[in-house]
């Protein structure tokens, strides 16, 4: 299974910074506008505040980098209201750094559903130039993930950052972050939602990078993805979407045969699984490791969610609990640091309801459909994240 399909939210900002470092910057920002030029928009801006930014540690410098012109979305397959396009960036790195929190700025947010930013290290650069060199335009179409990685990435996910409603600039607590190696660049995946329209975009995030140092704590972010199996309604069973298999053919006409198999191979990761509101999927931990974040991602349809650490024993502990799922509120959650040994095991849990299509616009005009994993706006998901260390 690839990792990437998943899309979701924040993962290197699960830990926030605490203390006295935290204090506002200059209410100003160097990011480039929509519709400003290439040439500025395609070289890193260094040392660049931002609006409610918080001040930089001794040491941190700051990185913008942007998109290098600005990109109007389309449905790729020529059905469908999403579009997931990926976009190479450069935020020069002349020496190997650690990168400490992020601050990724939509340029049009009426648009912009999420962005994750994915790490692309040095052996795997020249082949993501190629791919932002075949289609026209910037960036290159990329339902699911990059597209760069050929196999699966769950407990140890390429990803540094993301913005998606509700999130804010980000700051990992000091002496944590993602080592990033020289010569490394990034790609940033937007997810346009057509519902809100097609007018242009250019959207940028600002890295906050610090010098490698003994002191500094490697961080890894683990994926938690579970099923998505909802029928629908009894009172509206007789639709045809309302079919397994026609809705899920309809989820791989708009985003293509490998990423639209999600729902069937997450049957193989999590194993037997019965339709219906709730949905979970349990993990085994492989290596000591030590939790110190978490965060969720369900899409319109979310009730509930929750991630559990060793489930139905007596060391059962919840590490994440929404009892009431708000799309417009997603971010990770910084936790007290919970230690792990190899064969403890994680438990994700989503709870999806059918009623929601009548109180929300994004459903107007649509029938009731069975639900399963996919990657639009009112398709669905369940994802728990985990930002651990390792000892």
């Amino acid at each position: 299974m690839r990792a990437a399909l998943l899309s979701a939210v924040l993962p290197l900002a699960l830990l926030t910074a605490c203390g006295g470092d935290d204090e506002a910057a200059p209410a100003r920002s160097d990011t480039p506008a929509a519709g400003s030029s290439a040439e500025d928009a395609s070289h890193p801006h260094t040392d660049a505040p931002v609006v409610g930014g918080k001040k930089l540690r001794p040491g941190e410098e700051r990185v913008t980098v942007a998109m290098q012109e600005p990109y109007t979305a389309s449905a790729p397959t020529g059905v469908g209201t999403d579009d997931y396009r990926c976009f190479l960036l450069d935020p020069g790195l002349e020496e190997d750094k650690y990168l400490t929190g992020t601050q990724v700025l939509p340029g049009n947010p009426d648009v912009v559903h999420h962005v994750i930013l994915f790490e692309v290290p040095p052996d795997l650069v020249r082949k993501a130039e190629i791919f932002d060199g075949v289609e026209d335009g910037p960036g290159w179409t990329c339902f699911g993930g990059t597209g760069l990685t050929p196999s699966a990435q769950i407990d140890d996910a390429p990803w540094l950052a993301a913005w998606a409603p509700g999130g804010k600039e980000t700051v990992t607590k000091p002496g944590y972050g993602k080592r990033l190696e020289k010569g490394s660049r990034i790609v940033m995946q937007v997810h346009y939602n057509l519902l809100a329209g097609t007018r242009a975009d250019v959207s940028a995030t600002q890295l906050r990078l610090a010098p490698v140092s003994k002191q500094m704590t490697p961080l890894t972010t683990m994926l938690l993805p579970a099923p998505v199996e909802l029928p629908c309604r009894p009172e509206h069973a007789d639709g045809e979407l309302c079919d397994r298999d026609v809705a899920l053919a309809d989820v791989k006409e708009r985003f293509g045969e490998k990423e639209g198999s999600t729902a069937d191979i997450l049957h193989l990761l999590c194993g037997e699984i019965d339709p219906g509101a709730w949905q979970s999927c349990k993990r085994t931990v492989k290596e000591p490791m030590t939790i110190h974040g978490v965060a969720g991602h369900m899409h319109l349809l979310g009730r509930q969610l929750k991630i559990e650490v060793n489930a139905g024993t007596d060391r059962a502990r919840t590490v994440l609990d929404i009892p009431v799922w708000d799309f417009d509120q997603q971010g990770g959650i910084p936790i007290k640091p919970v230690a792990l040994q190899p064969q403890d095991t994680v438990t994700v849990s989503c709870r999806h309801v059918q009623w929601l299509r009548d109180q929300l616009p994004s459903f107007e005009g649509q029938p009731d459909r069975y639900v399963v994993w996919g990657e639009g706006t009112t398709d669905e998901m369940c994802l728990g994240m985990l930002q651990y260390s390792r000892p």
